[in-house]
């Protein structure tokens, strides 16, 4: 038998490891940007056509290549920051395996154009699918402009695992708002199909983050900072009352670098205890500088994962410093008992002797129910009427007050109060429908059926009735709109922005009204007639956050995340006070569902008791 066991050619060995490295477009700005990080650049500009499906393009003036340096960067684990095994415990930089720009090499369409800034000419060099097709001397800038066209050109069956282009740029706006954080001593642009996205100066670290996330962060955010002798923390974490249903805008660095660990997050989740609203996250950015021999980066393709040594001492600070800064800034409620002073004084100023009750005149005998002749007799008899009818802090004739209310609600109460057997009378008051119904704590609703009776949660049966509409809505594009007699723009950040475009043609099939206004803004001219909200900026950021929380957590259909989001927010909430008529609409429109014994959350809409139960119960 003959041996089997062969070498892999170099162009098929570099397209499986940009499986590892390159997923999709981001993947490939990531790995772009932080190779012109690591050449000392102070100004990096990315240039994007068809979410980088057609080209990405990087441009940098860091230190630039010499042409032999040119040529090697694109050969397999080849790199400048590694000379022996024991440098992989001392990185500073971004890169250091070396795959990279073999791997994306591999499965695109690479023109680099380089010059270091001593040199005269420089270097253009092009490979195709891992074949170099040329390389020669050019004038250049100073610096590097790679240029990657036609991902995956080579691997269709990879190009058709793509999402729509709205996908895969908010894709690209997350990893460049990632390095954008951890950077903002560096001057970033961002372009896409002409359009500018980002324009971000070097700044400090508050204003960079306020201007990617938007203006009105920038209240938001509470500055955090600790220094020890095994990490130095600091950046800033979000007040309680902005904490969102996802968590997009959680960023931890390691030495400058992104990274995913849900056991620091836990920390931090950990500082905000008893101060976020239920299944809700903070926003943070926080970074950790720490000796590169006390952590391990090496163990994940991405680089995203980290090892620690003392991973519980990093624990225990990022949740004290967290939990400090809270406290500090007045966020964690706390008792200051000599700031009490003021309010003391502000008691005592006047004696309270000196305060007297106001004097009320009014006539007792007066009834407008009376006809003019017993109100003739009535001013008669109120010749004796004193001005001052206190006497000892009782007003005289104040039992003739409750006769004339018990006069008049004796027959109100006969027709809307049931007797013990939750019987009415159906002569007595006129009812809009065949149900008698009676709202408990403004939560349920309590209807009698032939068996006993049954208990209906209002918010979640108003979900599920809206939930239903909107899906037909969305199916036969039939949402009806209420315009707004003052239409509102709403700015958005970049990634909330592209996600809006993407879903707007759904959005206006449920009945918003809404035009597309300048950067990163909208103007709102209407609403879905079956919400009520005066606050198209708040309704829309709920919309989004919750569609990204749906469609991350339940993995449902675009479409369906987008009608149980706007369901929820749109619907009566527990505490709304119903009329009659109110819940009687409730209830016909529950009972006309597809499903409506079942809640949004899987949970029951409808309990229902019986006669027996209640016997039972009673002992009966």
């Amino acid at each position: 038998m003959s041996d089997i066991i062969q070498l892999l050619p170099d162009a098929v060995a570099n397209q499986i490891a940009a499986g590892e490295v390159v997923q999709r477009p981001a993947s490939a700005v990531k790995e772009l940007i932080e190779n012109a990080i690591d050449s000392g650049a102070d100004k990096i500009q990315l240039i994007l056509k068809d979410a980088g499906k057609a080209l990405i393009q990087v441009i940098d003036n860091g230190c630039g290549m010499s042409a032999t340096d040119a040529r090697m960067c694109f050969e397999r684990h080849a790199t400048s920051k590694i000379r022996k095994a024991e440098d992989l415990f001392a990185i500073r930089t971004m890169g250091f395996r070396g795959e990279a720009m073999a791997s994306i090499a591999a499965i695109a369409q690479v023109e680099m154009k380089t010059r270091r800034h001593e040199d005269e000419l420089g270097s253009c060099i092009v490979i195709e699918g891992s074949e170099v097709m040329s390389q020669e001397p050019v004038g250049a800038s100073a610096g590097t402009s790679t240029s990657v066209k036609n991902l995956f050109y080579n691997t269709p069956a990879r190009r058709n695992f793509l999402k729509s282009n709205p996908v895969e740029l908010r894709h690209i706006i997350d990893e460049f708002q990632r390095v954008a954080l951890a950077h903002p001593e560096i001057f970033f642009t961002m372009h896409h199909d002409g359009q500018e996205v980002f324009h971000l100066p070097a700044a400090p670290l508050k204003q960079r983050i306020v201007h990617l996330l938007g203006n009105n962060y920038n209240q938001r955010l509470v500055p955090v900072e600790e220094d020890t002798t095994i990490i130095k923390l600091y950046g800033f974490v979000g007040k309680p009352e902005f904490a969102k249903r996802t968590r997009g805008e959680q960023f931890f660095f390691v030495n400058n670098r992104f990274i995913k660990d849900n056991y620091l997050n836990h920390a931090v989740m950990t500082a905000y205890e008893e101060l976020l609203p239920e299944d809700t996250y903070p926003l943070y950015v926080l970074f950790i500088d720490i000796d590169p021999s006390k952590i391990d980066i090496n163990v994940h393709p991405t680089k995203t994962e980290i090892k620690y040594q003392d991973e519980k001492a990093i624990y225990a600070i990022i949740r004290s410093a967290v939990k400090r800064s809270l406290g500090r800034y007045n966020i964690t409620p706390t008792l200051d008992f000599e700031q009490d002073n003021s309010i003391e004084q502000m008691i005592t100023a006047k004696p309270l002797e000196d305060i007297t009750p106001p004097s009320i005149s009014f006539n007792p005998n007066f009834n407008p129910f009376d006809t003019p002749s017993k109100s003739q007799e009535r001013s008669r008899e109120s010749s004796s009427y004193q001005p001052n009818p206190y006497k000892g802090g009782i007003p005289q004739n104040w039992e003739t007050l409750y006769e004339i209310t018990r006069q008049y609600d004796a027959p109100r109460q006969q027709e809307i109060l049931p007797d013990d057997s939750f019987e009415v009378d159906n002569q007595a008051v006129s009812k809009p429908s065949e149900h008698q119904l009676f709202q408990i704590h403004n939560r349920y609703i309590l209807s009698q059926i032939k068996s006993g009776f049954m208990l209906i949660d209002q918010q979640a049966a108003h979900e599920r009735i809206l939930y239903e509409r909107f899906l037909q809505q969305l199916q036969n594009h039939s949402g009806t709109s209420q315009q707004s007699l003052f239409p509102q723009s709403v700015t958005l950040n970049a990634s909330d922005f592209t996600l809006l475009m993407e879903l707007l043609p759904d959005i206006k099939a449920l009945g918003f009204d809404i035009r597309e206004f300048g950067k990163n803004t909208v103007v709102v001219d209407g609403i879905p007639a079956d919400v009520n909200s005066t606050n198209e900026h708040h309704l829309l950021e709920r919309l989004l956050e919750g569609f990204k929380n749906d469609l991350a957590i339940l993995k449902l259909d675009k479409r369906d995340a987008l009608a149980r989001t706007l369901a929820r927010n749109a619907a009566t909430k527990t505490g709304a006070r119903l009329t009659l008529e109110e819940m009687n609409l409730l209830i016909d429109q529950l009972f006309a569902c597809q499903m409506p014994n079942i809640a949004l959350n899987g949970k029951p809409v409808i309990s229902t008791f019986t006669m027996a139960e209640l016997a039972e119960r009673f002992g009966r």
